[in-house]
Formats: C-alpha cells, structure tokens, sequence
C-alpha cells in the first residue's frame, strides 16, 4: 500500500473529473483532450481541469 489514502483520493476525484467531462457539452475533441490529459497527468490534470474545464469556460462568459 504504497500511496493509501492520498493514491485513493486521487482516484475518486479523477473518476469524477472524466464523468464530469463525459456528460458536458464539450465537443468530442474536446472532451477526448481532456480525458486524456487527466489519465496521463493524474493529479495536474485534475487540478488544471478544475481550473480551466469545460465548465470552468461556462462560468467566465
């Protein structure tokens, strides 16, 4: 048990992230971008998501 609960906790909140990215309006590319910036960069792709996300566009316009 290498990384415990910070390992799961990392876990949840990139399966909420890619859930969050599949049900947006985002266009398929897009979606598919971010899906995949967060698989590869776990933790700064959460937080660069949470940051500048599909709806994190909705909220500035």
């Amino acid at each position: 048990m290498e990384y415990g609960i910070l390992g799961l906790l990392v876990l949840i909140a990139d399966i909420y992230a890619i859930y969050q990215i599949f049900t947006s309006s985002a266009s398929t590319l897009a979606k598919l971008l971010w899906i995949v910036g967060v698989l590869v960069f776990p933790v700064v792709g959460f937080i660069v998501w949470l940051i500048a996300g599909p709806r994190g566009a909705s909220v500035r316009a």
